[in-house]
């Protein structure tokens, strides 16, 4: 029994003794209390075996009436524990319902008739419990989803699929509904109770569940499909310490059950493309509509943040038709270039976006002057939300432009704003470069990502105009070609040379409140066998460390103690593995 205690050192469990009244109710998964420690604790039952009963103490309690894990989700949470360096009791408590489940509901078999579609042979080889690797499918959901939603009600096969957002899972739930597929959503502000009964029926059921990413560790009844859409998203991996990605959570339960992966959206992640997977194109035509390039570099200097020809497309679609321009979202500082030679201000060492200040964020070369011509004098690219809607007012008739809340024919917007936006005539992307070079080492993946959700909120007949003053860039190409699978083999080649995820693994471990700084990196050092440990730097968060290697799973073993460590100074400690941000 491992207890629900924030603990590496109770990763292994205690051993109880079944006492009579309860030996037929425990199994492996069950949720029980027990002594430990002068105190009642939850724990989960992860083995069973013949012991000496007379050395033990006895489990006080099961809580339900049947398991809330399945061996093989045990051993995926055990994995997951592993890789982002969490305790293992919570983890595994993360897979429980919020409240203890009632029996298991009464279960009758769909008699339907099955459909041809796209995904149909997938559907097959999980009624039949046949292995399928990992499915991408390149698409904009919910198309395609429909389809595979009757077709697993049909073979009476689970479905269950995460979302990035509560908003979007309820567009999908409803255009379920709308297809006469029922489809339970779980969203964040969902009561207790409302939450425990969409879980017993995953859990006990054949059903359509569509949920944000909590559901990805929930217990299912197999044979089950897992769809995961967008898994390249910010929002589909967690913040906070255990920084789980559904991607790979999903990618070690297909390992472990019943469950094959489907993993749906117009551009996959490195990572994930590094396994191997199984690319299927679902969306007819392209798979998103067209992209303009717009080159900066034919824009005299002082011309603002709009260039010529996108003030010349707001002014056309303006007065009849809606558009949206964006602006990157707090965090993002605005590409510049040179007002001599017009080209993209960026490192001489590493290529990227220079961060303000005198060293590169990225990699730490000085920044100097423009590294085409030698001039020292730069101008912004883009800028926030206000600054566009005030410069928008001057090409046309500033009742017309507003932030998103205003409801303006023209909006100016940020990612989150992106869910409310379908049918545009025009987008307008004024600084593609600021993501592009990013000095993050995922920035052209993530400038791919958002230029491909720009374009999908265009009508059929509408356009995304992207202002670039890097228009041969490989991602910017393939936002044109809407090719991400083109990008994918240039971005991890690229990768490749730096040791970068998917040719290795990256983790940050941040600190706060630490006693002695200099001790901790000793250890850290210690510990690192073939690791490259650098650091520390400061952070908003205390301070940092960046830990790369090919494998970090040695690593990862002799670092639990160590965090314990000074989680029992009173520091407080994240662990960031495979981080988004550097």
């Amino acid at each position: 029994m491992v207890p629900d205690v924030p603990s590496h050192a109770v990763d292994e469990g205690f051993w109880y003794s079944i006492p009579e009244p309860l030996a037929d109710r425990v199994e492996v998964g069950s949720m029980v209390r027990v002594p430990l420690g002068g105190r009642r604790v939850r724990g989960f039952v992860v083995e069973l075996s013949q012991r000496d009963a007379a050395k033990l103490r006895d489990i006080a309690q099961v809580s339900g009436r049947a398991p809330v894990l399945t061996p093989g989700l045990i051993d995926a949470l055990r994995w997951a524990a592993n890789h982002y360096v969490a305790p293992v009791g919570p983890m595994l408590a993360r897979a429980a319902p919020p409240n203890v489940p009632p029996a298991a509901p009464k279960y009758h078999s769909h008699q339907a008739e099955r459909t041809e579609h796209a995904l149909g042979d997938i559907v097959t080889a999980a009624a039949s419990e046949r292995r399928h690797r990992p499915v991408v499918a390149l698409v904009h959901p919910p198309e395609g989803m429909i389809d595979l939603a009757r077709d697993c009600l049909a073979a009476n096969v689970n479905l269950i699929v995460v979302a990035p957002t509560a908003l979007e899972v309820e567009a999908l739930t409803a255009a379920f509904e709308a297809a006469g597929v029922g489809a339970s959503a779980v969203v964040p502000d969902m009561a207790d109770k409302d939450v425990t009964g969409v879980w017993r029926r995953v859990r006990h059921m054949a059903t359509v569940t569509v949920g944000t990413p909590r559901v990805a560790t929930w217990a299912v009844r197999t044979p089950a499909i897992a769809v995961a859409v967008e898994e390249s998203r910010r929002s589909m991996k967690d913040r906070q310490t255990p920084t789980i990605a559904v991607r790979d959570l999903l990618l070690a339960r297909s390992r472990r059950e019943h469950l094959l992966t489907v993993f749906a959206g117009p551009t996959p992640s490195a990572e994930l493309m590094g396994v191997g997977p199984d690319v299927r194109r679902l969306s007819a035509g392209r798979l998103w509509p067209l992209v303009e390039v717009v080159d900066r570099r034919d824009d005299p200097p002082g011309g603002g943040l709009l260039g010529e020809a996108a003030r010349q497309a707001i002014r056309a679609i303006a007065p009849k038709g809606s558009v949206f321009v964006y602006a990157h979202r707090r965090g993002y500082s605005a590409a510049s270039r040179c007002v001599r030679c017009r080209e993209l201000r960026v490192c001489a060492a590493c290529g990227s976006r220079p961060d303000p200040g005198d060293s590169c964020a990225r990699c730490g070369a000085a920044i100097g002057s423009c590294v085409a011509c030698g001039h020292d004098r730069f101008e912004p690219l883009g800028a926030g939300v206000g600054r566009l809607v005030d410069e928008i007012g001057r090409i046309v008739d500033k009742r017309m432009v507003g932030p998103m809340e205003a409801r303006r024919a023209i909006r100016v917007g940020t990612e989150r704003d992106l869910p409310r936006m379908s049918g545009c005539d025009l987008a307008v992307w004024v600084d593609a470069d600021g993501l592009v070079r990013g000095t993050n080492y995922r920035a052209a993946e993530e400038a791919l990502r958002i230029g491909a959700r720009l374009a999908s909120i265009v009508s059929d007949r509408g356009r995304l105009l992207v202002q670039t003053s890097d228009p041969a860039h490989h991602a910017i190409v393939a936002l044109r070609r809407a090719d991400p699978i083109g990008f994918h083999e240039i971005e991890i080649d690229h990768r490749r040379t730096f040791g970068y995820p998917p040719a290795g693994q990256l983790m940050v471990i941040e600190v706060r409140d630490l006693e002695d700084v200099d001790v901790a990196g000793s250890e850290l050092i210690a510990i690192a066998g073939g690791a490259t440990v650098l650091g520390p730097a400061e952070s908003r968060r205390g301070v940092r460390w960046l830990v790369q290697a090919p494998d970090l799973g040695a690593f990862k073993l002799s670092l639990r103690p160590v965090v314990d460590r000074w989680r029992n100074t009173g520091a407080s400690v994240r662990i960031d593995a495979d981080p988004i941000d550097l």
